[in-house]
């Protein structure tokens, strides 16, 4: 049978992305390493790591022996120092940006303090189109920015790029995606939008797979509480790609009213508004949403560890609601891992230990049904880097598109 020449580019295409995941989930390996565990021939193996070089998305390393008799080996491995993928977050009280490389490098970071909700999505979307050309300027002359993902918060529609429901930054059917390329003009990169809890759940199982966790719930630290679900090292949407709004669980029939309209939603009770109600007065800097938001918790930090009676109390009972939301999690999706990220991260020695207890407590299973309770180590920079992550995915799905 022939085959034809589209039939085979698309084949090699294939290939390439195949022998490109492989580097990039095992490490470094030599060629026929490759070969065996791709099942290609060795010749093949060979005019696709050539390919590869060329497009700087691999390199050879240092040679290394494998036990057996002979000249040793030559390992490849990621390099992708030229190709970078961007993330931009708007949040409640920042904008911020990531670019990373092919390798995970971080090669631009910004967080610029802004009070989303009170500045209106127009001058909102101005900034971010500002902070994306600033980003995209900073690698130009060093390489090649393949695409840009927006983290937003609450329901988003990725196919439309519109952000339809975010009562935290109080957007309602915002065209974030068209509006930004309006903004951009000719040269904005492809962009793409998603939720950031999703988007952070994504850099968080980049981190924790090394430690062969591959189940686990992300948990946003932010104003508002989101989550991110990875089920078999897959992000879970669910049926209508709306999983993970966990942060409206009503935990507190007729509580605290939160923005989405209701009562007694979770974030209302462990929410970093919740933490600042509950530790300043309201004229205390700390609510001042000009500020950045790490400084005004650097704040908060001294007077936990100095042992300010309020904050501790604070603390303490967050730490109590946390641990039964995330206990609730645990009994019913069993993941090997619940990662607590934002504010919660930055507080971790305060809220670790009392939020495990609790779920053992509370879970109904033994030992927590095997889940541990870890704090991000990417803390408010993790929405932004999934984007990057997702932006560079477009290469290890069709390396060739680099041509």
């Amino acid at each position: 049978m022939n085959v034809k020449p589209s039939d085979r580019a698309s084949i090699r295409r294939t290939n390439l992305a195949l022998v490109l995941r492989l580097l990039r989930d095992g490490g470094p390996r030599s060629r026929a390493k490759i070969a065996d565990e791709t099942g290609l021939p060795r010749p093949t193996i060979t005019s696709l790591v050539a390919e590869l070089i060329e497009l700087g998305l691999i390199r050879e390393g240092d040679s290394e022996r494998d036990g057996s008799v002979g000249r040793p080996g030559l390992p490849v491995e990621l390099d992708g120092t030229t190709v970078y993928g961007l993330g931009i977050e708007i949040n409640v009280d920042y904008l911020a940006a990531v670019i990373l490389d092919l390798r995970g490098s971080v090669t631009f970071e910004r967080r610029i303090a802004l009070d989303v909700r009170a500045a209106g999505v127009r001058l909102v979307l101005d900034q971010t189109a500002q902070l994306i050309r600033e980003a995209a300027e900073s690698v130009r002359e060093r390489g090649h920015l393949v695409g840009a993902v927006l983290a937003a918060p609450g329901n988003v529609d990725t196919a439309t790029g519109v952000v339809g429901y975010a009562p935290n930054i109080g957007w309602t059917r915002v065209r974030a995606i068209d509006e930004l390329r309006h903004r951009l003009g000719p040269q904005a990169p492809a962009l793409l939008l998603e939720n950031d809890a999703k988007l952070g759940a994504l850099a968080e199982y980049l981190v924790a797979a090394a430690s062969d966790i591959h189940d686990l719930i992300y948990v946003t630290g932010e104003t508002g509480v989101g989550g991110g679900i990875i089920i078999g090292g897959q992000l879970h949407r669910g049926a209508g790609g709306f999983a993970g709004e966990i942060g409206h669980m009503p935990l507190s029939p007729g509580g605290l009213p939160c923005a989405c309209g209701r009562r007694g939603c979770w974030e209302t009770m462990v929410g970093l508004g919740a933490l600042l109600s509950l530790a300043a007065d309201p004229e205390d800097p700390v609510h001042d949403p000009s500020l950045d938001v790490e400084s005004r918790l650097v704040d908060l930090r001294r007077r936990a560890d100095a042992g300010d009676p309020r904050t501790v109390s604070a603390l303490a009972r967050i730490a109590d609601d946390l641990a039964l939301g995330v206990a609730l999690l645990a009994d019913v999706l069993n993941p090997r891992a619940v990662v607590l990220g934002g504010w919660f991260a930055a507080f971790a020695d305060h809220l670790l230990t009392p939020v495990r207890e609790g779920v053992a407590r509370r879970v109904m299973a033994p030992d927590a049904g095997g889940c541990e309770v870890l704090p991000s180590t990417l803390g408010f920079t993790a929405p932004a880097r999934g984007g990057a992550c997702l932006a560079l995915d477009a290469v290890y799905r069709d390396p060739g598109d680099l041509r």
